[in-house]
Parts: structure tokens; C-alpha cells; sequence
């Protein structure tokens, strides 16, 4: 297989922010969105414009239709219980947004702000809006919001890539039990609270998307919403000790934590990592370095090939020390490097690494 075919098609449209090349509208609705000071604005594990970008990044990748790329984009501009961020005036701007995204996706912009959120999410996990009646929601003010099951499999696309995308240990504590969080003092948890943390990869929020994500394997047929390729085309679920116990082990090897006296340690760890969450990329590719470095270039390339498959069927980093496309270019050039059978001889000559088409 080439490295183009393992590519998704909008893989390298968005490696190189061309978002023309994604849709050719897309530059104009940024610069809109931009404007508005989102590159400012703090967020999580980075700025609201990067994670903005991000859940955009995801749903490109997923193939979700226009109009769910769009809310993804916007999902938050107006408002919504989760942040205290409004970059369009929701009585005022409203039809500026229609012009620029189409009724529909503005429509489902404005909707996706004003519902309960943490109701819909503990909705679906407790089975509910799989049918064709699709979903009804009950806000703080007593306003009902009714979903069609377009809307429920769109709003799931979307909640999934909007928590995955920012989602690190930093939440794993501030945001404990969610969506069944409490509310906690923080100054008696002011520990927890120190962003960003360790960034270490999430120990219990994979395993509460892997059941999200499940219901849409069963969804009416007809919403028009593409099923995300994560978690086997959303047909596996990850169990949280699975979750805890794969994040803990990746932990070990990546900080050392665990006494790397011999390589076999390492791959040990490493594979029990996999074993535990074969979902996520990242401990692919350290098990493809230690490949390489002991010459199995078979190995490497399997190992390789799986964390780049597993990278582009999530668009975001579940390492979130280092951004998607940092372990995208490094997972291609394991890659690179596995099929020419070759690998540096000492360390200097890893910092020349490049990939080179």
C-alpha cells in the first residue's frame, strides 16, 4: 500500500491548514469566525480557535456531511452551558450566521447551545433517542427541546469529537464522573485544578464515548450521518478498567517511570498498553520505534501503519503533549523508514529525521 492511499483524503489538506482543498468556502467562514477572537481565548489544551479547529480536523475525517462540520466549527459561538463564551449574539447575529452556514447548520448551531448538553450525553448512555421518535430534553427553565434522530446522530458525531479533541488528565480531575459530575470546592481541590497539568493521556473518557458512540451502529437508517471510524466503526466499546489500566501502563514507558533496564521491558508494557486500548495510536508508535531500533522492520511497519490508521480515525491526539500532526508526521516516517529498512545507529542521527516523499 502507498503512503497516499493511507492517507485520508483530507489528510494532507488539513496537515497543511488548505482548507480550501476541504471545502472551497471555508477560508471566509474562518476569517468570519476568527474575527470574533477565538485565536485568543483560552480553552482547555490550547485556544478556543484550536480546538475549534480540531473538532472541524475530527469531522473531516470521520466524512460527516457539510452541515456537521459547520456545527462542529461553531457548536459553541452563542453560548452554552459548559463555557463562558458567546462570540455571536444569539438575538442579534443570528441571521449573519444563516447566510454564511445555511439554515440548517445554523439552525442546529443555535440548537446544539441552548439544549442541556450534560442531559443529552447521560441521555444516550442511558439508551435513549435510538429510535425514530428520536430525543426529547427538558432545559433548567423548563423549554423543551425535541431532536429529530438526524439531529440525536449528528449531536452524538459532534459531542464525541468536541469532548475527544480537548479532553486530558486536567479534566479527568476537574471534570470527575462526567457526565454524572458533582460539584467540588476548589479550594479544598486546588491541586486539581492546576492547569495544564501533567497532559497525561485521559484514564476514563474514552471508555464513556466508546458507549456514545455505540448507538449509532443501530440508528434509523437515513439520518445521514456517516458512522465515525473510531472504536471499529463504533461497533466496540472500551471498558474503564481497560481505559484506566492502558493509560497508566503508556505512563510507565513514556516518562519512565518504570525502570527501563532492557528494551524487552519497554515493548512488554507497550504491548500490554495495546492490548488493554488498541483505539488509540500513540503506544503504536513507540512499540514501531523500539521495532526499528532493534532492526524488525515487519514489525515496525505493522505497528506504524496501525497508529497512523488509528490517528486519522480519531483527528486528534489522545497524547495531547504533542499535537495530532506532530504524531502524524512521526508516525510517517517510522513508516518511511520501516519499508526502506532503516534506522539511525546512534542518537544524534534522530534529530536529522525527515520525511521525505
Amino acid at each position: 500500500m502507498s503512503a497516499t492511499t493511507e492517507l485520508h483524503p483530507h489528510a494532507r489538506a488539513l496537515l497543511s491548514d488548505h482548507y480550501a482543498a476541504v471545502d472551497a468556502d471555508l477560508p471566509a467562514l474562518l476569517d468570519l469566525l476568527f474575527a470574533r477572537s477565538a485565536g485568543e481565548d483560552w480553552h482547555k489544551a490550547g485556544t478556543f480557535k484550536h480546538h475549534l479547529l480540531g473538532v472541524y480536523r475530527t469531522l473531516a475525517l470521520w466524512n460527516q456531511p457539510r452541515e456537521v462540520r459547520l456545527l462542529g466549527l461553531f457548536h459553541s459561538v452563542y453560548g452554552n452551558e459548559y463555557v463562558d463564551l458567546t462570540l455571536f449574539d444569539r438575538e442579534r447575529e443570528r441571521s449573519t450566521l444563516r447566510e454564511a452556514l445555511g439554515a440548517e447548520a445554523e439552525e442546529w448551531v443555535s440548537l446544539f447551545c441552548a439544549m442541556p448538553r450534560t442531559k443529552f450525553v447521560q441521555a444516550i448512555l442511558q439508551g435513549q433517542g435510538a429510535g425514530p421518535d428520536g430525543l426529547k430534553l427538558e432545559g433548567a427553565d423548563g423549554q423543551v427541546y425535541a431532536l429529530t434522530p438526524r439531529q440525536v446522530a449528528a449531536f452524538i458525531v459532534v459531542s464525541a469529537a468536541d469532548i475527544g479533541e480537548q479532553w486530558h488528565s486536567w479534566q479527568d480531575e476537574i471534570f470527575a464522573g462526567y457526565p454524572q459530575q458533582q460539584r467540588r470546592d476548589l479550594k479544598t481541590n486546588w491541586a486539581a485544578s492546576m492547569w495544564p497539568g501533567p497532559l497525561k493521556p485521559p484514564s476514563n473518557i474514552l471508555s464513556m464515548l466508546s458507549h456514545l458512540l455505540a448507538p449509532l451502529s443501530r440508528m434509523p437508517a437515513g439520518t445521514g450521518i456517516p458512522v465515525p471510524p473510531a472504536f471499529d466503526g463504533c461497533r466496540a466499546t472500551l471498558s474503564p478498567r481497560d481505559e484506566a489500566a492502558a493509560s497508566a501502563l503508556y505512563w510507565q514507558v513514556v516518562t519512565r517511570m518504570h525502570p527501563m533496564t532492557e528494551m524487552d521491558s519497554a515493548r512488554h508494557l507497550l504491548e500490554a498498553t495495546v492490548a488493554h486500548n488498541p483505539w488509540v495510536g500513540e503506544p503504536r508508535l513507540l512499540l514501531a520505534q523500539l521495532a526499528l531500533t532493534a532492526g524488525d522492520f515487519d514489525a515496525a511497519q505493522a505497528h506504524a501503519a496501525a497508529g497512523l490508521a488509528a490517528l486519522q480515525a480519531w483527528g486528534t491526539a489522545w497524547d495531547k503533549r504533542i499535537e495530532w500532526a506532530g504524531w502524524m508526521a512521526w508516525a510517517r516516517i517510522e513508516l518511511q523508514n520501516a519499508r526502506a529498512r532503516q534506522w539511525p545507529e546512534n542518537l544524534a542521527a534522530l534529530n536529522g529525521l525527515g520525511l521525505v516523499q
